[in-house]
């Protein structure tokens, strides 16, 4: 058994959730999950619930192995071991967003690359990461990371990155806190958005490079608290 979660960041994690559905990044699916701060060896995700309603009393505590590490009868995601898999061959990160948001998916079935297009998304210049399901199921699959060999072969793929696309599927987002997390949930999808009425107007995308993404990053990042205080006011209801 893990010892008992941190109650701010429980309530960090069920925000998340809540947030990301406002902001259009997850809907009745998907969800956020964060390293436990006084016991790195476990995460905390939410039970099987759509994450609109998710509330504190949902976080359950998971090892890493993708399994409970706490008694409770309630149900656990199918896709949990896409968080364990990342946090065990990641010690750097602290969240993970998995999301099926539309405008990624494009990215997801084609060789176009998905790249930083304006400096909210400078986390996206190290290079976006693949994920294609049929190396490790083959062709008799649901795309769905259902077991800890999927999500070993998730989190491989992902690498050093911080962002993998999951072909047909979405995309799944590793972050050094909850905050980033969503915000990089968040600016990928308005990424993609951009991206996609960009390569409409028959003329060469300019993107970011390598340089002025990493700058961007940091300088976003640095800022995170302006974003979160918003977006936790919002989903509150009281702006």
């Amino acid at each position: 058994m893990a010892p008992k979660p941190n109650s701010e960041l429980v309530e960090k994690v069920a925000k998340a959730n809540r947030i990301l559905y406002k902001l259009g990044v997850l809907d009745g699916f998907g969800h956020i999950s964060a390293r436990m701060d006084n016991s790195p060896d476990h995460f905390l995700l939410s039970c099987n619930r759509a994450p609109a309603l998710v509330a504190p009393e949902d976080i359950l505590v998971y090892d890493m192995q993708g399994e409970l590490a706490m008694q409770t009868d309630k149900r656990s995601y199918l896709e949990r071991y896409i968080h364990s898999e990342i946090y065990r061959l990641r010690p750097d990160v602290m969240s993970v967003v998995h999301s099926h948001s539309a405008s990624v998916i494009p990215f997801s079935v084609t060789d176009v690359e998905l790249k930083p297009i304006y400096h909210m998304s400078g986390f996206l210049g190290g290079g976006v990461a693949r994920f294609e399901i049929r190396d490790t199921a083959g062709d008799d699959n649901d795309l769905l990371i259902r077991d800890k060999n999927l999500g070993e072969a998730l989190a491989t793929s992902l690498g050093r990155k911080n962002f993998v696309l999951m072909r047909g599927h979405g995309a799944t987002i590793a972050a050094p806190s909850v905050e980033v997390a969503v915000f990089r949930a968040y600016y990928a999808e308005s990424n993609a958005k951009l991206q996609l009425s960009a390569m409409t107007m028959n003329s060469p995308i300019n993107f970011l490079n390598e340089k002025e993404a990493l700058n961007a990053m940091a300088t976003n990042e640095g800022q995170i608290k302006r974003a979160w205080d918003f977006w936790c006011q919002q989903e509150e209801g009281l702006i």
